[in-house]
């Protein structure tokens, strides 16, 4: 459900700023990869992961295909399989449930946090039992979840049931992030991100990576990217073709470059939006983003709440006709989504439905000026 105006006057994301800040570094990245012709795996991979470990404080890291080939890497390398269960928030993009299905694993939806929009901790722990093997938060919008409680939950079941329940963070829209001082993709067992050309740093094309201090479970992801291969043509797993291409670790060398810089533009953007929807927002009971404490968000999208359903539809029109695009984040929660309504799955979930029907995000990206912000704010 979006909102794309005709004559745009602003860009949802727009990525030519970006680009022409940039453009000489990334054009001399592609270019040695044209040079050198390593297409895959070459050596910007490797190069990559090292930067992108250090950026997060992690041992490991594996650049691999996509966001989502990222989370069901993981959950190939813990062996869950039809009859297991994994706990995910109804609210999110498909991916985080589809990933689990793909395995024949059971995804067990759980509501969310009014405030935050992700993984409520207060219910997690009703929706664990024994066949519980892992849990997926996600970092929505940009703003990672409670990991120091989610964490604590998890051993505890963990305890209780005699078995091993891994925390994955879906750190797809929350790379750059941190949660009490530490980066988003490092908060527990296993992190995962995308780098889809919209995401805060993102490649020309698809694009994710894993990232853990498991050093197991490391060389299992890694021989996973690769068709199960530990050495070549030996095959003791069954893996897929799950590899980052060269060109988008020469593409994402170039952009760590400014990643900090942006971070902090990103900051400044969400700051004068609220500033300058702040007086809207009372008026027409809008609701504006909330950060907790100790967290700073990566601000992949600035989305507010509107009071109704209605309101939010006629919001979009409004901003449509001014030319300017919108769109909804998610318009469904999972559980409501028809391959799973097929299925027979009762949503249980009244928190994410509501919050479904009534989410609506802005234009959003770090180059954004005050100019831009208070047309969006003038025609709310």
């Amino acid at each position: 459900m979006a909102s794309v105006a005709k004559e745009q006057k602003i860009q949802f994301i727009d990525l030519n700023p970006q680009y022409k800040k940039i453009e000489k570094q990334v054009q001399a990245r592609i270019n040695k990869v044209l040079s050198h012709a390593q297409f895959i795996m070459g050596p910007e991979i490797a190069e990559l992961e090292t930067v992108l470990a250090k950026f997060t404080n992690s041992k490991y890291c594996l650049g691999v295909s996509s966001g989502t080939d990222a989370l069901l890497i993981s959950l190939m390398a813990l062996d869950i399989r039809p009859g297991d269960e994994v706990v995910v928030p109804d609210f999110s993009f498909f991916a985080t449930a589809g990933v689990v299905s793909r395995l024949g694993a059971t995804p067990v939806f759980m509501d969310i946090d009014a405030r935050t929009y992700n993984l409520d901790p207060a219910l997690l722990e009703k929706q664990i039992t024994a066949k519980t093997r892992a849990i997926i938060p996600v970092g929505l919008y940009g703003q990672a979840a409670d990991f120091d409680r989610i964490n604590e939950i998890a051993q505890k079941c963990s305890k209780k049931y005699g078995t091993q329940i891994i925390v994955i963070e879906d750190g797809c829209q929350s790379f750059g992030a941190t949660y009490k001082g530490r980066k988003s993709c490092n908060l527990s067992h296993i992190g995962c991100t995308s780098f889809f050309p919209t995401k805060p740093l993102g490649c020309y094309g698809d694009g994710g990576a894993i990232f853990t201090n498991d050093t197991d479970l490391y060389e299992r992801m890694k021989s996973i990217r690769v068709h199960g291969q530990m050495g070549r043509y030996n095959h003791k797993l069954l893996g897929i073709n799950g590899r980052l291409d060269t060109m988008q670790a020469a593409v994402l060398l170039a952009k760590m470059e400014i990643f900090e810089e942006e971070m902090r533009l990103r900051q400044e953007v969400s700051a004068n939006y609220q500033a300058a929807l702040a007086p809207v927002a009372e008026k027409q009971k809008i609701t504006l983003p909330f950060i907790e404490e100790g967290n700073i968000s990566a601000w992949a999208q600035f989305t507010v709440l509107f009071a109704s359903e209605k309101e939010r539809s006629e919001a979009q029109k409004r901003l449509e006709s001014n030319g300017i695009p919108t769109a909804c984040h998610y318009p469904r929660p999972m559980s409501l989504q028809p391959y799973y309504l097929d299925l027979g799955v009762k949503s249980q979930c009244p928190i994410a439905a509501d919050i479904a029907s009534r989410v609506m995000s802005l234009p959003m990206y770090p180059y954004m000026g005050k100019k831009e912000i208070n047309l969006v704010a003038s025609a709310l």
